[in-house]
């Protein structure tokens, strides 16, 4: 009998699709939730601001739920908080939210100098060193980018910014083309640190956006951020993205990380042979307040219906029990009935 992988090696070898000795379980989002910051000590707002509290919260996705990946970077603010936006730190019952947009009414638009060093870029890398140290040789240490679409919704504001792709298409142009080169300088100084892959997340979703517009605006860029990085990359795009799944796996991405929204015979049928799977397992219905059985069949339903990596839709509701996160694990390794 051959002896059991690495969390490390299995969860690489299926993002590639290769061979594993079960299917893994991960997440290149947060799972980090109150129960997790009481058992480690660290806290929102100190896990987005402190390097020391923001790795051992990263760790508990391994120490405590048995994933096989850790994950530091809990908001999608770190990026728009370095670029000139006023942030709300939150607390350990409220994530983080932007509450200026430095595009909104600027002409020439632009990047501030020096953006790379500031503090709440840094935090990450130094979490990322830290993380590195500690499990390097043994877990998935997941990176992870906000894409040019996202961060246009906090530069330039949400509405205004969905506003401009309509009316002033130039601007909207604009705007993601200059902060395109935002995450590929996050994502390589992050593997620099210790990321072994890359999580771009992009928030270009169906109901915001048409899969038409996702082709021609941002497409060749998600094109040329992939390639530019170069490392194992995975996208996350919350939502119904059924309609654009196609366009997806020209991207260049490895493994595409998508919500319960999304049927997975779709998915699979579309993306099959050009790039894995990873999630779907839902968060409000299932894991924030499912019944433990409900939730052990989804899991038992994604791994048959061709799902690659098991994890988390989005980043988990900050109440999420231990048990239930937990309870992905068991399935993966055959503790639960069939």
């Amino acid at each position: 009998m051959k002896p059991a992988m690495s969390p490390k090696r299995r969860f690489l070898a299926a993002m590639m699709g290769g061979a594993v000795d079960r299917v893994p379980v991960g997440n290149v989002v947060s799972v980090a939730t109150v129960d997790l910051m009481e058992s480690t000590g660290a806290r929102f707002p100190e896990a987005h601001l402190e390097a020391g509290a923001m790795a051992r919260l990263a760790a508990a996705g391994h120490e405590v739920l048995g994933y096989d990946t850790v994950m530091p970077v809990f908001s999608v603010t770190q990026e728009a908080a370095a670029l000139g936006c006023q942030v709300d730190w939150g607390h350990p019952l409220m994530m983080p939210g932007v509450r200026t947009h430095p595009f909104a009414e600027m002409q020439e638009l632009r990047l501030p100098e020096g953006w790379l060093q500031a503090p709440s870029i840094q935090v990450v890398l130094e979490a990322l060193r830290l993380l590195r140290q500690a499990y390097g040789e043994r877990v998935v240490i997941v990176g992870k980018v906000m894409g040019p679409w996202s961060l246009s919704y906090h530069m330039m504001g949400v509405e205004k910014f969905l506003i401009s792709t309509l009316l002033d298409p130039d601007r909207a142009r604009r705007s993601l083309e200059v902060l395109s080169g935002v995450p590929i300088a996050f994502a390589r100084a992050q593997m620099q640190a210790g990321a072994d892959i890359i999580c771009l997340a992009d928030h270009a979703t169906g109901g915001m956006v048409s899969p038409l517009m996702y082709r021609d605006m941002l497409l060749p860029l998600h094109q040329a951020i992939i390639g530019a990085v170069g490392c194992p990359t995975v996208l996350h795009c919350c939502g119904n993205t059924t309609d654009r799944l196609a366009y997806f796996a020209q991207t260049g991405i490895d493994c595409y990380h998508f919500e319960s929204q999304v049927n997975i015979d779709e998915a699979v049928a579309v993306t099959r042979g050009k790039i894995t799977l990873m999630g779907n397992i839902n968060n409000p219905e299932l894991l924030l307040s499912g019944s433990r059985d409900d939730l052990m069949e989804a899991c038992r339903r994604a791994i048959r219906g061709g799902v690659h990596i098991l994890s988390p839709e989005c980043a988990v509701p900050l109440t999420t029990p231990t048990a239930n996160l937990r309870a992905l694990v068991e399935v993966a390794e055959g503790k639960s009935a069939d």
